[in-house]
């Protein structure tokens, strides 16, 4: 069976995004969480990624270390993992993409930690840009494609790439739209979700690292993770 490499689920996006793609596809893989280490993980992740990071799929002896290759690799037997419509599914890849190489200032000023409530000390231009498209794309998809995913009546991999953004919005307390907002409470409640962010608040395992930058993001208002002082 295919091993899926991921790191702790509080802090790895990246991980997310082919996790929550081959769940909802009922893609068969076993799970493999190796923790991120104090000063760097590369290292350690080069024992099953030829990058030294996570996500790395191993089926055998084929390893795919990037998550939308991961997504791509898979689709060749599920195939239902991209929306079936080709409008929607030119689409769902064009956003899908477009996250994976684009939203740096999302990335750099909203890093995802799923257990905890920032308050961010601030929102400059070009984090407001990257929340503006967000909201975007979040309001037009399901107005275009029915719904209540970004391309259809079911999640696909445009969601999985989007998953990490649905629990940064939470964590930081972004503004977004009611049609963006509701795409976003409907994401949260998937089953999907639940199981990755229970598993992430369940996590007893704090990386120095992390914890130093999202410091620096804003004031923590709130800590829900298991072991965190009420």
């Amino acid at each position: 069976m295919p091993v899926l490499y991921i790191a702790n689920k509080n802090y790895s996006s990246w991980s997310l995004r082919p996790w929550f793609a081959l769940t909802v596809a009922s893609y068969p893989f076993e799970e493999r969480l190796v923790r991120f280490v104090a000063g760097g993980s590369r290292q350690t992740f080069r024992a099953f990624s030829p990058t030294g990071t996570v996500p790395c799929l191993v089926d055998g002896d084929t390893v795919i270390w990037d998550s939308l290759a991961i997504v791509e690799y898979a689709a060749e037997t599920q195939p239902h993992i991209w929306p079936a419509d080709r409008d929607a599914r030119a689409w769902a890849r064009s956003a899908a993409a477009e996250m994976h190489s684009g939203f740096s200032a999302l990335r750099a000023r909203c890093s995802m930690t799923i257990g905890l409530r920032i308050r961010p000390h601030g929102i400059d231009e070009a984090l407001a840009r990257d929340i503006a498209r967000v909201d975007a794309l979040w309001s037009e998809g399901p107005a275009r494609f029915g719904g209540p995913y970004l391309a259809g009546p079911e999640p696909t991999a445009v969601d999985a790439f989007f998953a990490p953004v649905v629990f940064r919005v939470q964590t930081y307390g972004l503004k977004l739209s009611e049609p963006a907002s509701a795409y976003q409470r409907h994401m949260l409640a998937h089953p999907a979700m639940r199981a990755w962010e229970a598993d992430a608040l369940a996590e007893d395992f704090r990386d120095p690292d992390h914890e130093r930058e999202n410091a620096t993001l804003g004031v923590v208002t709130q800590d829900l993770r298991t072991g965190a002082d009420p």
